[in-house]
């Protein structure tokens, strides 16, 4: 499937993503460089995935005069990390809207069927005042992304964006059939899933290099 010309499909080109995710796969990349690129990339990757945030005008004074000016308008951002590895893009999207309210989903991997186990869910509150980011690294099976937008629909989120660094064709393609709605950002699109469903060339198990454990 192509995603060139997908509606609310967006594969980054930018040389400055391009050039951090080629830094994240080597494996000579040790946990403090690691954490630091991936908060980068997720910077890198809001700022346009943020571009559409509602604004309107509202009255400053400046040092010179009064003046109207836009700032964002209604609740503030939403951003839900699928933990654990999702945590890791958190700081990236804070440091663009420090006021954003964070929420948790929690999920492991199935090791025989690959598919998501949901263990936790937390929103801010209300949610569905919010514009949602949800975030996580990788983007393999699409099992995770699907599941976690399904419970944020279920408690009423509408406006709902996904962010990930690297993504498999096969995950990209089922998030996008099961939600339509949802603008999904990719920093690379990687050429396809193993038979043990990681991402190849990939970056190995993202959570693990965040956090310096195996």
């Amino acid at each position: 499937m192509n995603f060139d010309n997908e509606e609310n499909v967006v594969v980054f080109k930018h040389p400055l993503i391009q050039h951090k995710i080629s830094l994240l796969r080597d494996k000579a990349t040790g946990t403090n460089e690691f954490r630091k690129l991936v908060e980068e990339i997720a910077m890198l990757e809001g700022y346009e995935a943020l571009a559409d945030l509602p604004v309107e005008d509202v009255e400053i004074d400046t040092p010179i005069e009064t003046c109207m000016t836009p700032m964002i308008a209604g609740r503030k951002l939403a951003i839900v990390p699928i933990l654990r590895a999702g945590l890791g893009m958190v700081p990236g999207v804070l440091s663009l809207v420090p006021s954003a309210k964070v929420g948790h989903i929690g999920m492991y991997r199935d090791e025989e069927t690959h598919e998501p186990v949901p263990y936790y869910c937390k929103l801010p509150h209300p949610i569905e005042e919010r514009t949602i980011v949800v975030t996580d690294p990788m983007l393999a099976t699409g099992g995770s992304a699907i599941d976690a937008i399904d419970q944020i629909k279920k408690t009423g989120g509408k406006t709902i964006k996904f962010m990930c660094i690297i993504a498999a064709p096969e995950g990209l393609e089922r998030l996008h059939k099961a939600h339509p709605d949802v603008q999904i950002y990719v920093g690379h699109l990687d050429r396809e899933l193993n038979k043990d469903a990681y991402i190849c060339p990939g970056l190995g198990d993202a959570g693990d290099r965040i956090f310096g454990t195996k």
